[in-house]
This record gives structure tokens, C-alpha cells and sequence, in this order.
């Protein structure tokens, strides 16, 4: 029998007994042995109030029960004292098991033995955080849900104010001609356009950030996947005035498991960000690598540098830096987090990086086992 199992509540309370009848029974006879002397000692006044009392009840009830009664009120002052300490932290674990659940909030109760009491006492303040943690989660995600709506009431406001205002000029028929007609027609038209996009980009993000259905997973080489979009981008870098390079640091293909209809989203939303925001630049740069067990692909744009205190916020939803506030670029703010989504999603990682001569948006992903084990 190891000091751990003797040092558990059964034990304790096993303990408490034994020393409280042992206890009981030491206090018992020391009482039977000063009655016998306050009784039928020659040197106790056979007047004394006390003497009688106690001959009255020998005589009528016997020493019997009242050694009986004696033993049980000495045995049960005895055990409460012994299980002072145990009842004590199990009251204190009670009031901090009411504590968190009245207010909610974290509240920590301090292990004291190595016992029961003493893991159960840490498995509460491990469920204490967890609740702490849950209910700051549920506070983000209703946080969230309001800042989503609130976002999403301000930027579908705008486009839809200039749709309506120039549809209500037409239908007032205050068009001077229908040249004029036309602009207006054309200036609704693409207005729908940049609607149209952000309702696609919210659904998008939504279903993103929801989780969504499983992944459905295939061996993928991440370098031609990357190099195949970078070439449907040509028209686009064509419009923008601007070219692209490709740097290979690596000789080898880039095995990953994704899906490839989820993370060409994800790419493309990197590509059209460095396109519509590296113009000043004229080039796009794509880079591979690898890095331990990790793929690694940069793409950079030689545009203007993201400020230090946007750096850390430009994957939010919603979030714009300064340099893009502009109406011309056209974002969404939401393409940025739709990729962070899809590649979290794969199991990556997605950051950015930004000075004065370029901005870099760097993903990584698993290598697959085979090549891991290859390496």
C-alpha cells in the first residue's frame, strides 16, 4: 500500500474514526474513573449536589447508557474535530463552485492536497478557465456578428445610395438628353457591379469563416498551381501596366494536400490585392521555397508601403488600410480575410510584411508525409 492511496479521502475519514473511538474511549474511562472517585471516594462529601445527582442516576438509569451516551457525544466531538480540515476545503470548494456559477467569471480555488478534494479542485479551475474562455469567445462572436453587420450595412449603403439616386433621375425623366441617360445607366451599372462583388465576397467569407464542408484533400504541386494563376493574371497585370517574375529558391516541386477549388480562391484574392494596390510598382514578384517541412510562397508587390499600425489588422473583415479608402481600388475588404480563412483552413499560416520598397504576402503549408519522410 503506497503513501498515495493512504493519503485519500476514504483513508482520511478511516483515519478520523479510528482516532476518534480511540480518542472517545481515552476521554471515556478517564470519566468513569473520576465518577468512581466523586462517587465512592471517602474523601467526597456524600452531600455534595453533584455527588447525589450522579448516584440518582446510577441508581435509576445505570452506568451503562450513560457511559453509552457519553461514548457516542465524545466520538462525535472527536470526528468533527479530525474532519475540521476536510469539511473546511470541501465547504471552500462549494462556495467557489456557486461563485463561478453565479457571476460567470473566473475564479480560481486553491489546491491544497494531493487527494480527491484536491484534484477535483483542480479540475474545476481547469473548467473555470475553460468557461472564461467560452464566454469570452461567445462575447467575441457577438461582437463580431455586430461589427459584421455593421460593416455590411455601411458598404452595401454606398453603392446602393448612387444606384438608387441615379435610377431616381432617370425615372423622374430629368435627364437632359439620353446621352446623358446613358452615363447615368452606365455609372448604375458598374455601381451593381461592385455590389454584386460584395455581396459574392460576403457569402464567401461566410461560408469561409463558418467552416463550411469538409476539405475535400488531393496531392497538389503547390509551384505549377501558383505559376498556373499567376499566367490567367497576365490580362489583368496587362490592364495595371504591370509584369511578373517568377524566383524559384528551390529545385524541388512543392508537394501540399489541399483542395484546389478552395485555395485557388484564396490565391487569386492575393494576386488581385498586389495587382490593384502594386500598380506604382509595375511588377509582381512570386517566390517558392521551402523551409523545413513547410512550403513557402511570396508573392510581393512593389506598390505603396502598408503603415506599421494597419500591419496587423489588414486580414480583419472589413478592414482597410489608408492608401486603400480610395473608391478607384474597389475592394471589398474582405478578400484579404477570405484568404486567411482558406489557408487556416488547410492547416497554414498566411502574414504579411511591408517597408518602403515592397509588401510581401507570404503562405506556408505542410509538406506531404512522402516528401517530410524524403527530406
Amino acid at each position: 500500500m503506497n503513501a498515495k492511496y493512504i493519503s485519500t479521502i476514504r483513508w482520511k475519514f478511516i483515519w478520523a474514526f479510528l482516532l476518534s473511538m480511540v480518542s472517545g474511549a481515552a476521554v471515556l474511562m478517564a470519566g468513569y474513573q473520576l465518577v468512581n472517585f466523586m462517587v465512592y471516594s471517602n474523601s467526597a462529601p456524600p452531600s455534595a449536589p453533584y455527588t447525589r445527582i450522579l448516584r440518582w442516576i446510577i441508581n435509576h438509569i445505570g452506568s451503562g447508557p450513560l457511559m453509552a451516551v457519553a461514548g457516542i457525544v465524545s466520538f462525535l466531538i472527536f470526528f468533527f474535530i479530525f474532519t475540521r480540515k476536510v469539511i473546511s476545503y470541501l465547504e471552500e470548494i462549494t462556495a467557489g463552485i456557486q461563485q463561478i456559477t453565479k457571476l460567470g467569471e473566473s475564479h480560481r480555488i486553491e489546491v491544497r492536497t494531493t487527494d480527491e478534494l484536491g484534484v477535483l479542485a483542480e479540475n474545476i479551475n481547469v473548467m473555470s478557465e475553460r468557461l472564461q474562455h467560452s464566454l469570452m469567445e461567445e462575447r467575441a462572436a457577438v461582437q463580431a456578428k455586430n461589427d459584421l453587420i455593421t460593416g455590411v450595412s455601411h458598404d452595401l449603403r454606398t453603392p446602393l445610395t448612387s444606384i438608387l439616386g441615379f435610377l431616381e433621375v432617370i425615372e423622374q425623366d430629368r435627364c437632359r438628353d439620353e446621352l446623358e441617360m446613358r452615363y447615368y445607366v452606365d455609372i448604375a451599372y458598374q455601381k451593381t457591379l461592385v455590389l454584386r462583388k460584395l455581396i459574392d465576397d460576403l457569402f464567401e467569407y461566410t461560408r469561409v469563416s463558418g467552416g463550411g464542408p469538409p476539405l475535400v484533400l488531393e496531392r497538389l504541386d503547390l509551384k505549377a498551381f501558383v505559376r498556373q494563376l499567376a499566367e490567367e493574371a497576365v490580362p489583368e497585370l496587362s490592364l495595371a501596366g504591370m509584369t511578373y517574375t517568377v524566383h524559384d529558391q528551390t529545385n524541388e516541386t512543392l508537394w501540399i494536400e489541399a483542395a484546389p477549388y478552395e485555395l485557388v480562391r484564396a490565391y487569386e484574392n492575393l494576386i488581385t490585392n498586389a495587382i490593384r494596390y502594386g500598380k506604382s510598382g509595375k511588377k509582381l514578384e512570386i517566390s517558392f521555397a521551402r523551409e523545413k517541412d513547410e512550403a513557402v510562397v511570396r508573392i510581393s508587390n512593389f506598390g505603396d508601403m502598408i503603415a506599421e499600425k494597419d500591419l496587423p489588422h489588414i486580414f480583419e473583415r472589413f478592414y482597410r488600410a489608408e492608401r486603400s479608402r480610395s473608391q478607384h481600388t474597389g475592394g471589398s475588404g474582405l478578400g484579404l480575410a477570405i484568404a486567411k480563412g482558406i489557408v487556416d483552413r488547410h492547416h497554414g499560416s498566411i502574414s504579411a510584411q511591408s517597408d518602403t520598397y515592397r509588401t510581401d504576402f507570404i503562405t506556408r503549408f505542410p509538406l506531404c508525409r512522402e516528401q517530410k519522410a524524403s527530406a
